[in-house]
Order: C-alpha cells, then sequence, then structure tokens
C-alpha cells in the first residue's frame, strides 16, 4: 500500500502534462482580462466598503486600522485567532524552538530530538495547561496500546472516538471550565483535531510496519516527538508519522548544516512578512467578512462588487495559509524537514480535483494514504474510487465539526470531483479521444477544456463561499448570478472564468479533461 501511496503522491505532485500552445496574442488576452477583472471587482468591493463604512462599523464595530483612513475588518475568526495567539505567545515559543534546535544541532545533535520534545512538551503545557497537555497524553497513551494489537480498524475506531468527544456538549463544557477565555478552549480543540491526524497516521503506520520485536520505549519517545513537535503542533501543515521519523533521523545521521542559513532566513521570513501585509491590507480595503455577514448587503452590492466579495474571500483565504502554514514551514526545514509545499494560488485553481490536490498538500497526501489507497483508489474500479472519494470527503467532513454548511460543501466537493472524474473518464476513451484528434486541433482541445473549466470553477467558487460564509453566502451567490443574473451577470462571469481556466493551464500545466486524457493516448501510442 505504501509504494501505491507513493506514486499517487508523486502524480499528484509531480504533474508534467504539456499544455497545448495558444497564441501569444490570445494568451496576453487572457492576462489582461484575468487580472484586470481582479483589479476592478476588488476596487468596486472596496468603494462599497467604503460608502458603507458607517452602518459596518455600527453593526459590526471595526477595529481601529493600522493604516490613517482606514478601519480593519476583524471578523475572520481563524485570522483575528492566531495573530492574536502569535503576539502572544507562538512567535516567541517558535524563536525558542529554532535556538534550541540550532545549539542542539552544532552541540548535541543526538540529543536533539529528545531536546526537541521537552520543549515541544513545555511550550504545550504553558499555553494549554496542564489539564489540556494530560488530556493530549491520554489520547497518546491509548492510541499507542491499541497500535500494539495491530487492528487498522481498531486504530480508526479509538482515534474516531477521539475526534467525536470534541463534538459532545458535556465534555465541551468540561474543557472550557479549565480555562477563562473561550480563545484558550478553542486553542485545545485545534490541538486535539490536529493530533487525531498525528496518531492515526501512526496506528496505520504501526500497523503496517514488520511484526518483529521493537523497543516500546522508543516507539512511545518517536511518537511523542512527533506528537509535540512544537512547529506543526497547533494547526499544521500535516506530514506523516514515517516522514517525520525518517527525516529526523536521517538530520542527525548526517550531522551538517543544512541550506538553511540566515539568507534562506531573511528570504522566507520577508516572503511570510509580505504576505501578512498583503493580507491585513485586504481587511483594511475591502471589509468582506463584515459584508458576507450580513444578507441585506449581500442583496444590494452591485455586480462587480458581488464578484469582488467573492474572489476577495476567497484570496484572503489563500494569503491568510501562506502565513499560517509558512513559519511553520520554514522552521521544520531549518531542523531538515521536508514539508508540504504551500498552498496554490486559488484564482489559477480550475478544478475540483486540483483544489483538493494543490491547497492543503500535507492533507491531501494524508488521505491518499490512509484513506483513499487502503479502500482501493483509482485501481479497483469506479465503485472503488466513488468509495475511497465519498470516505475521504466524509472524514474530512467530520474533522472540520460536521456543521450543517459543511454538509453542504462536502457534497458540493464530492458531486465536483465525481463529475470531473466522469468527464475526465469519458474524454479518455479511446473512441472520443481519437474522434477529437481527427476533427479538432490541440489548441481547439484546450479551449474547450478551459470552457468545461469554467463552469468547473464556478461550482468550486460556489463551494467554497459555503464554506468560508456558510449557507446563507452560497444560497445568495446563487440567486443572484445563476437565477436572477443568468442573462446579464453569469455569462460575463464564465467569460472571466474561462481567462482564469486558461491562465491557470498555463501556469500549472496538469491539464484537466480533455488535454490531458489526449496526452495520456499519445503516450500509450
Amino acid at each position: 500500500m505504501e509504494n501505491r501511496a507513493r506514486d499517487h503522491i508523486k502524480m499528484a505532485s509531480n504533474p508534467k502534462v504539456q499544455t497545448a500552445p495558444l497564441p501569444r496574442r490570445e494568451l496576453l488576452v487572457y492576462w489582461l482580462l484575468s487580472f484586470g477583472s481582479h483589479f476592478y471587482s476588488f476596487y468596486e468591493l472596496h468603494r462599497f466598503s467604503k460608502e458603507h463604512e458607517a452602518g459596518l462599523d455600527r453593526e459590526f464595530v471595526l477595529e481601529k486600522g493600522f493604516l490613517n483612513g482606514f478601519k480593519r475588518d476583524a471578523l475572520d475568526f481563524e485570522w483575528t485567532f492566531w495573530t492574536a495567539w502569535a503576539k502572544k505567545s507562538f512567535l516567541w515559543t517558535l524563536i525558542g524552538h529554532a535556538v534550541i534546535s540550532r545549539l542542539c544541532s552544532a552541540l548535541y545533535p543526538q540529543l536533539r530530538v529528545m531536546a526537541l520534545t521537552v520543549y515541544g512538551l513545555s511550550a504545550a503545557s504553558s499555553v494549554l495547561g496542564l489539564k489540556g497537555v494530560a488530556v493530549l497524553l491520554v489520547h497518546v497513551a491509548l492510541s499507542f496500546f491499541v497500535a500494539q494489537l495491530r487492528k487498522p480498524i481498531l486504530c480508526w475506531t479509538c482515534n474516531l472516538l477521539f475526534l467525536c468527544t470534541l463534538h459532545i456538549r458535556q465534555i465541551q463544557d468540561i474543557g472550557r471550565g479549565w480555562y477563562e477565555q473561550q480563545e484558550e478552549y478553542s486553542l485545545l480543540f485545534s490541538s486535539v483535531s490536529m493530533n487525531t491526524l498525528r496518531l492515526i497516521s501512526f496506528s496505520l503506520e504501526h500497523c503496517e510496519s514488520p511484526a518483529v520485536h521493537s523497543d516500546g520505549v522508543l516507539q512511545l519517545g518517536w511518537l511523542l516527538s512527533y506528537t509535540f513537535y512544537h512547529p506543526f503542533f497547533y494547526n499544521g501543515p500535516v506530514i506523516t508519522y514515517n516522514d517525520y521519523v525518517e527525516q529526523m533521523q536521517r538530520a542527525v545521521e548526517e550531522r551538517k548544516q543544512h541550506k538553511g542559513g540566515a539568507h534562506y532566513l531573511l528570504f522566507r521570513s520577508a516572503r511570510i512578512l509580505v504576505w501578512w501585509c498583503i493580507a491585513e491590507y485586504m481587511i483594511h480595503a475591502m471589509y468582506m467578512h463584515a459584508i458576507k455577514s450580513n444578507e441585506t448587503y449581500l442583496e444590494i452590492l452591485p455586480p462587480w462588487a458581488l464578484g469582488g466579495l467573492a474572489l476577495a474571500l476567497v484570496q484572503f483565504f489563500f494569503v491568510k495559509y501562506l502565513v499560517i502554514y509558512g513559519l511553520p514551514s520554514m522552521l521544520a526545514t531549518l531542523d531538515q524537514l521536508v514539508p508540504p509545499g504551500v498552498p496554490r494560488c486559488v484564482s489559477i485553481m480550475y478544478s475540483f480535483t486540483g483544489m483538493w490536490r494543490q491547497f492543503d498538500k500535507g492533507l491531501y497526501r494524508w488521505l491518499l494514504r490512509y484513506i483513499y489507497v487502503p479502500l482501493g483508489g483509482s485501481h479497483h474500479g469506479v465503485l472503488y474510487k466513488i468509495l475511497s472519494t465519498t470516505l475521504a470527503i466524509g472524514f474530512i467532513f467530520l474533522w472540520h465539526g460536521g456543521h450543517d454548511y459543511l454538509q453542504c460543501w462536502a457534497l458540493m466537493n464530492w458531486l465536483g470531483v465525481l463529475v470531473e472524474t466522469g468527464l475526465k473518464a469519458l474524454f479518455g476513451s479511446p473512441f472520443l479521444c481519437s474522434f477529437l484528434e481527427r476533427h479538432s486541433s490541440a489548441a481547439t482541445r484546450r479551449r474547450c477544456a478551459a470552457l468545461l473549466c469554467a463552469f468547473s470553477t464556478a461550482m468550486l467558487i460556489l463551494s467554497n463561499l459555503v464554506f468560508l460564509g456558510g449557507i446563507h453566502v452560497g444560497r445568495i451567490f446563487w440567486k443572484r448570478v445563476l437565477l436572477q443574473g443568468w442573462s446579464t451577470v453569469a455569462p460575463p462571469m464564465l467569460a472571466f472564468l474561462y481567462c482564469f481556466a486558461q491562465v491557470g493551464m498555463e501556469w500549472t500545466p496538469h491539464l484537466s479533461l480533455v488535454t490531458m486524457n489526449s496526452q495520456r493516448n499519445n503516450n500509450k501510442k
């Protein structure tokens, strides 16, 4: 199973399919229309935000901005939550982690893993308190002992029960009673959720490992190191247990200075600072989170501002995770780990499958390794592929909390992935593929693929709006764009999405639908 999972990951992360070339003037038009529509829609949203600033301030209490003449929309809970904790403690504890790691690497490399484990446990205790860390240690101990039985179904049951306890009101009330502020309990909630992924990874890797005599104390030590590795502890990104252990051991054995020296540190830090500035500028210039929280404003937004709101919400989500994943990934790289790549820009995502593969790459690999491939994936026919996709998306739905709006989001993604998979199979069939190759050029097939991707992108954006804003946001967009504006708003929107898809195909040449399958058939010949 491990080799198959790695093959899936390799194909997903290294898509080298060559795109069909288009005339340079045509591509230039696509680029100009894509950038122009972004900037103009953002400008219209900015104008609307300023025109209704007083009303938004009365209803939502906009914060005083860092820039003169601007207020700050702080209604995105995740951004406000993590930036507040970063100022309070995370930045300092991450700096402490980096200092200890470098000192141990230089002086006592054999003790580095142990030192980082003790430091991570201490840092978690200082924030979550002894009771919060005790919950995590109980989960680690129970999962460790269940894993010794080498029964994957028992491991899944044990860890899913941990996940379900997060949503039992009585247990939530007990946890909240340990802290003075709701934000502290939210941090425990996030830590337990992330820890569940790590415990599942350890348990299933242990079930697959050879059943030979091994040092249980050493295994438990590695599990604690993996669990309390400080950069990834609270919010990821996700890395599998085997990858963590192999890379940490290799780093100790090599005992050489990593490429991550002062220049690398300054360069990556500057990039993260730029991303942070972009995110802050967006919530100063456009009050998208306040606007999406009021249905009246959603109903009166001009069409261009409505499009700007959709783009701003998904772009802010992208930039936010560049910062949230960027700093931990930088520190992990200094520790000679290989963290998953940062998310790819959502404006060049033109399919559901592409979004799952390229946004949270660590979580995608985790799903492939532990759910999709073990259940058959794409190697055992259509029914196994549907089952694998269903359970992978279902697990993410449960892991995110199982709320009603997540049901809608999960269903839309499930349908989107299945429809795209069906279209790929259709256009990849020998008869249709050869027919298209005889009667159309490669450039024409690419344009047809981009047109299909425009419809897919529209549904992808709609699903993301449900995820980021709730069902009411998705419902209003559906009504205003596709029902009321089917003849006025929808056609230009699809035209711009067509341009986005062409730019995405040029920038990330792993074409879906027509062109990809044509290339596969050519390779077979």
